[in-house]
Protein backbone atom coordinates (compact mmCIF):
# COMPACT_ATOMS: atom_id res chain seq x y z
CA UNK A 1 0.00 0.00 0.00
CA UNK A 2 0.79 3.35 -0.79
CA UNK A 3 2.01 5.91 2.02
CA UNK A 4 -0.05 8.72 1.20
CA UNK A 5 -0.82 11.91 3.21
CA UNK A 6 -4.31 10.57 3.75
CA UNK A 7 -2.99 7.31 5.41
CA UNK A 8 -0.92 9.76 7.06
CA UNK A 9 -4.05 11.59 8.42
CA UNK A 10 -5.76 8.08 9.20
CA UNK A 11 -2.54 6.71 11.64
CA UNK A 12 -2.72 9.93 13.75
CA UNK A 13 -6.25 9.43 14.19
CA UNK A 14 -5.99 5.84 14.77
CA UNK A 15 -3.36 6.50 18.19
CA UNK A 16 -5.15 8.84 19.38
CA UNK A 17 -8.27 6.17 19.63
CA UNK A 18 -5.63 3.47 20.95
CA UNK A 19 -6.13 5.31 24.00
CA UNK A 20 -9.78 5.46 24.14
CA UNK A 21 -10.83 2.32 25.43
CA UNK A 22 -8.45 2.51 28.21
CA UNK A 23 -9.62 5.68 29.38
CA UNK A 24 -13.63 4.66 29.39
CA UNK A 25 -12.55 1.73 31.44
CA UNK A 26 -10.91 4.60 33.79
CA UNK A 27 -14.15 6.47 33.58
CA UNK A 28 -16.61 3.46 33.84
CA UNK A 29 -18.23 4.52 36.87
CA UNK A 30 -19.40 7.73 35.32
CA UNK A 31 -23.10 7.53 34.03
CA UNK A 32 -22.70 6.77 29.83
CA UNK A 33 -24.81 9.71 28.77
CA UNK A 34 -22.57 12.47 30.84
CA UNK A 35 -19.28 10.47 30.20
CA UNK A 36 -20.30 10.82 26.09
CA UNK A 37 -21.67 14.38 26.63
CA UNK A 38 -18.65 16.30 28.41
CA UNK A 39 -16.16 14.46 25.89
CA UNK A 40 -18.09 15.54 23.18
CA UNK A 41 -18.20 19.27 24.02
CA UNK A 42 -14.86 19.12 25.05
CA UNK A 43 -14.06 17.69 21.50
CA UNK A 44 -15.91 20.28 19.92
CA UNK A 45 -13.57 23.06 21.10
CA UNK A 46 -10.78 21.86 18.85
CA UNK A 47 -13.11 23.02 15.68
CA UNK A 48 -12.88 26.63 16.79
CA UNK A 49 -8.75 27.27 15.92
CA UNK A 50 -9.42 25.10 12.87
CA UNK A 51 -12.47 27.49 11.71
CA UNK A 52 -10.41 30.45 12.94
CA UNK A 53 -13.79 31.51 14.88
CA UNK A 54 -15.85 31.91 11.38
CA UNK A 55 -19.59 30.67 11.98
CA UNK A 56 -20.03 30.47 8.54
CA UNK A 57 -18.02 27.39 8.24
CA UNK A 58 -19.37 25.34 11.25
CA UNK A 59 -22.67 25.80 9.47
CA UNK A 60 -23.94 22.52 7.77
CA UNK A 61 -27.25 20.80 6.33
CA UNK A 62 -29.55 19.20 8.95
CA UNK A 63 -28.86 15.83 7.08
CA UNK A 64 -25.36 16.11 7.80
CA UNK A 65 -26.06 16.84 10.98
CA UNK A 66 -28.65 13.99 11.96
CA UNK A 67 -25.85 11.76 10.06
CA UNK A 68 -22.94 13.41 12.97
CA UNK A 69 -25.37 12.93 15.97
CA UNK A 70 -26.03 9.01 14.78
CA UNK A 71 -22.22 8.55 14.42
CA UNK A 72 -20.74 10.48 17.37
CA UNK A 73 -23.26 10.15 19.92
CA UNK A 74 -24.37 6.79 18.96
CA UNK A 75 -20.79 4.99 18.61
CA UNK A 76 -19.78 6.40 21.79
CA UNK A 77 -22.70 6.05 24.09
CA UNK A 78 -22.82 2.32 22.74
CA UNK A 79 -18.77 1.79 22.99
CA UNK A 80 -19.14 3.14 26.70
CA UNK A 81 -21.66 1.07 28.11
CA UNK A 82 -20.03 -2.26 25.98
CA UNK A 83 -17.19 -1.13 28.45
CA UNK A 84 -19.45 -1.35 31.59
CA UNK A 85 -21.11 -4.52 30.88
CA UNK A 86 -18.45 -6.54 29.34
CA UNK A 87 -14.46 -7.43 29.75
CA UNK A 88 -13.05 -4.78 28.54
CA UNK A 89 -10.49 -6.48 26.33
CA UNK A 90 -13.27 -8.59 24.65
CA UNK A 91 -15.54 -5.76 24.01
CA UNK A 92 -12.92 -3.55 22.88
CA UNK A 93 -12.16 -5.89 20.19
CA UNK A 94 -15.41 -6.60 19.21
CA UNK A 95 -16.16 -3.23 19.03
CA UNK A 96 -12.90 -3.04 16.57
CA UNK A 97 -14.90 -5.31 13.96
CA UNK A 98 -15.68 -1.57 12.76
CA UNK A 99 -12.99 -1.63 10.18
CA UNK A 100 -14.22 -4.84 8.86
CA UNK A 101 -17.37 -3.41 8.46
CA UNK A 102 -15.87 -0.58 6.25
CA UNK A 103 -14.12 -3.43 4.12
CA UNK A 104 -17.41 -5.43 3.61
CA UNK A 105 -20.19 -2.66 3.66
CA UNK A 106 -18.14 -0.19 1.38
CA UNK A 107 -19.29 -1.91 -1.82
CA UNK A 108 -23.07 -1.13 -0.65
CA UNK A 109 -22.35 2.65 0.61
CA UNK A 110 -19.90 3.96 -1.91
CA UNK A 111 -19.67 3.72 -5.92
CA UNK A 112 -17.18 1.20 -6.81
CA UNK A 113 -17.00 -2.64 -7.45
CA UNK A 114 -19.98 -4.81 -6.47
CA UNK A 115 -19.82 -7.06 -3.05
CA UNK A 116 -17.88 -10.35 -3.80
CA UNK A 117 -17.47 -13.84 -1.97
CA UNK A 118 -13.89 -12.44 -1.38
CA UNK A 119 -16.01 -9.99 1.26
CA UNK A 120 -18.12 -12.60 2.67
CA UNK A 121 -15.38 -15.22 3.45
CA UNK A 122 -13.47 -11.39 5.12
CA UNK A 123 -16.74 -11.41 7.02
CA UNK A 124 -17.13 -14.77 8.47
CA UNK A 125 -13.51 -14.88 9.52
CA UNK A 126 -14.15 -11.63 10.99
CA UNK A 127 -16.96 -12.62 13.07
CA UNK A 128 -15.16 -15.80 14.18
CA UNK A 129 -12.66 -13.52 15.57
CA UNK A 130 -15.07 -11.71 18.00
CA UNK A 131 -16.05 -15.22 19.04
CA UNK A 132 -13.23 -16.03 19.24
CA UNK A 133 -12.71 -12.97 22.03
CA UNK A 134 -16.00 -13.08 23.60
CA UNK A 135 -15.35 -16.48 24.66
CA UNK A 136 -11.33 -16.16 25.38
CA UNK A 137 -11.16 -19.62 24.04
CA UNK A 138 -13.84 -21.26 26.73
CA UNK A 139 -17.33 -22.26 26.53
CA UNK A 140 -19.61 -19.91 25.36
CA UNK A 141 -21.31 -17.95 28.55
CA UNK A 142 -24.68 -16.03 28.19
CA UNK A 143 -23.25 -13.52 31.07
CA UNK A 144 -22.42 -10.65 30.58
CA UNK A 145 -24.20 -10.87 27.23
CA UNK A 146 -25.70 -7.35 27.00
CA UNK A 147 -22.28 -5.61 26.94
CA UNK A 148 -21.02 -7.43 23.91
CA UNK A 149 -24.26 -6.67 21.56
CA UNK A 150 -23.41 -2.94 22.55
CA UNK A 151 -20.28 -3.52 21.17
CA UNK A 152 -20.98 -4.66 17.97
CA UNK A 153 -23.71 -2.28 17.56
CA UNK A 154 -21.12 0.35 17.85
CA UNK A 155 -18.81 -1.47 15.41
CA UNK A 156 -21.59 -1.30 13.13
CA UNK A 157 -22.76 2.50 13.62
CA UNK A 158 -19.03 3.79 13.33
CA UNK A 159 -18.43 1.46 10.06
CA UNK A 160 -21.59 3.23 8.37
CA UNK A 161 -21.18 6.82 10.04
CA UNK A 162 -17.43 6.54 8.31
CA UNK A 163 -18.88 5.58 4.91
CA UNK A 164 -21.80 7.76 4.81
CA UNK A 165 -20.13 10.84 5.39
CA UNK A 166 -18.67 10.29 1.67
CA UNK A 167 -22.41 10.73 0.86
CA UNK A 168 -23.52 13.96 2.03
CA UNK A 169 -22.91 17.35 0.99
CA UNK A 170 -19.39 18.14 1.25
CA UNK A 171 -18.66 19.89 4.14
CA UNK A 172 -15.39 21.86 6.14
CA UNK A 173 -13.96 18.91 8.31
CA UNK A 174 -13.40 21.80 11.08
CA UNK A 175 -17.61 21.83 11.01
CA UNK A 176 -17.58 18.08 12.57
CA UNK A 177 -17.11 20.66 15.91
CA UNK A 178 -21.02 21.87 15.12
CA UNK A 179 -21.65 18.03 14.89
CA UNK A 180 -20.02 17.36 18.32
CA UNK A 181 -21.23 20.05 20.08
CA UNK A 182 -24.96 19.00 19.12
CA UNK A 183 -24.30 15.11 19.82
CA UNK A 184 -22.64 16.72 23.40
CA UNK A 185 -25.96 18.59 24.27
CA UNK A 186 -28.04 15.69 22.92
CA UNK A 187 -26.51 13.03 25.70
CA UNK A 188 -26.39 15.50 28.60
CA UNK A 189 -30.36 16.33 28.29
CA UNK A 190 -30.41 12.09 28.47
CA UNK A 191 -28.10 11.90 31.52
CA UNK A 192 -30.21 15.02 33.08
CA UNK A 193 -33.40 12.59 31.98
CA UNK A 194 -32.52 9.53 32.69
CA UNK A 195 -29.24 9.04 34.79
CA UNK A 196 -28.66 9.93 38.58
CA UNK A 197 -26.94 13.33 39.29
CA UNK A 198 -23.03 12.92 39.59
CA UNK A 199 -20.00 14.40 41.35
CA UNK A 200 -16.70 14.27 38.79
CA UNK A 201 -14.06 13.93 40.88
CA UNK A 202 -10.75 15.91 39.74
CA UNK A 203 -9.13 12.81 38.60
CA UNK A 204 -12.23 12.41 36.38
CA UNK A 205 -11.68 15.78 34.96
CA UNK A 206 -7.89 14.95 33.81
CA UNK A 207 -9.34 12.21 32.09
CA UNK A 208 -12.62 13.46 30.59
CA UNK A 209 -10.35 16.09 29.50
CA UNK A 210 -7.69 13.43 27.49
CA UNK A 211 -10.83 11.91 26.55
CA UNK A 212 -12.41 14.77 24.87
CA UNK A 213 -9.09 16.65 23.59
CA UNK A 214 -8.15 13.53 21.91
CA UNK A 215 -9.61 10.39 20.89
CA UNK A 216 -12.87 12.48 21.04
CA UNK A 217 -11.47 15.31 19.45
CA UNK A 218 -8.52 15.79 17.33
CA UNK A 219 -9.13 12.30 16.03
CA UNK A 220 -12.34 12.89 14.83
CA UNK A 221 -11.10 15.93 12.64
CA UNK A 222 -7.68 13.60 11.56
CA UNK A 223 -10.20 11.10 10.40
CA UNK A 224 -12.94 13.26 8.36
CA UNK A 225 -9.65 14.52 6.36
CA UNK A 226 -8.56 11.26 5.72
CA UNK A 227 -11.60 9.79 4.37
CA UNK A 228 -12.23 12.70 2.72
CA UNK A 229 -8.43 12.59 0.70
CA UNK A 230 -8.30 9.05 0.95
CA UNK A 231 -10.11 5.81 -0.25
CA UNK A 232 -11.97 4.49 2.50
CA UNK A 233 -11.39 0.34 1.57
CA UNK A 234 -7.42 1.08 1.86
CA UNK A 235 -8.08 3.31 5.66
CA UNK A 236 -10.50 0.93 6.65
CA UNK A 237 -7.35 -1.53 6.05
CA UNK A 238 -4.86 0.59 8.12
CA UNK A 239 -7.21 1.02 11.18
CA UNK A 240 -6.60 -2.66 12.33
CA UNK A 241 -3.96 -1.30 13.68
CA UNK A 242 -5.63 0.32 16.36
CA UNK A 243 -7.58 -2.74 17.94
CA UNK A 244 -4.27 -4.19 18.27
CA UNK A 245 -3.01 -1.01 20.13
CA UNK A 246 -5.83 -0.56 22.20
CA UNK A 247 -6.09 -4.46 23.11
CA UNK A 248 -2.48 -4.53 24.21
CA UNK A 249 -2.60 -0.97 26.21
CA UNK A 250 -5.59 -2.30 28.29
CA UNK A 251 -3.48 -5.64 28.77
CA UNK A 252 -0.91 -3.60 30.32
CA UNK A 253 -2.84 -0.84 31.83
CA UNK A 254 -4.56 -4.06 33.77
CA UNK A 255 -0.96 -6.11 34.56
CA UNK A 256 -2.38 -8.88 32.19
CA UNK A 257 -0.62 -10.97 29.79
CA UNK A 258 -2.04 -11.55 25.98
CA UNK A 259 -3.74 -15.02 26.09
CA UNK A 260 -3.33 -17.44 23.03
CA UNK A 261 -7.20 -16.67 22.31
CA UNK A 262 -6.77 -12.96 22.11
CA UNK A 263 -3.76 -12.46 20.56
CA UNK A 264 -5.80 -15.69 17.89
CA UNK A 265 -8.41 -13.27 17.39
CA UNK A 266 -6.85 -9.94 16.68
CA UNK A 267 -4.70 -12.29 13.74
CA UNK A 268 -8.10 -13.50 12.58
CA UNK A 269 -9.63 -10.05 12.90
CA UNK A 270 -6.62 -8.39 10.81
CA UNK A 271 -6.52 -11.37 8.39
CA UNK A 272 -10.10 -10.70 7.97
CA UNK A 273 -9.65 -6.93 6.31
CA UNK A 274 -6.43 -8.30 4.75
CA UNK A 275 -8.43 -10.02 2.84
CA UNK A 276 -11.35 -8.12 2.23
CA UNK A 277 -8.89 -5.16 0.58
CA UNK A 278 -6.82 -7.32 -1.37
CA UNK A 279 -7.05 -7.57 -5.04
CA UNK A 280 -8.46 -10.22 -6.18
Amino acid sequence: MVFTRANALALSAMALWVSLAALGVALQHVPPFLLTGLALLIGSLVSLPLSRCDWRVLRVPWSTLALGVYGLFGYHFLLFMALRDAPPVQANLVNYLWPLGMVVMAPWFLPGPKATFQHGMAGLIGFAGAALAITDGHSASMTPRWGYLWALAAAFVWASYSLMTQRVVRFATSALGTLGLVSGLLALACHGVLEPATVLSSGDWLYLIAMGLGPLGAAFYLWDAALKLGDARHIGLLSFLTPLGSTLLLLWLRGEKPSLSVMLSAVLIVGAAWIGTRKA
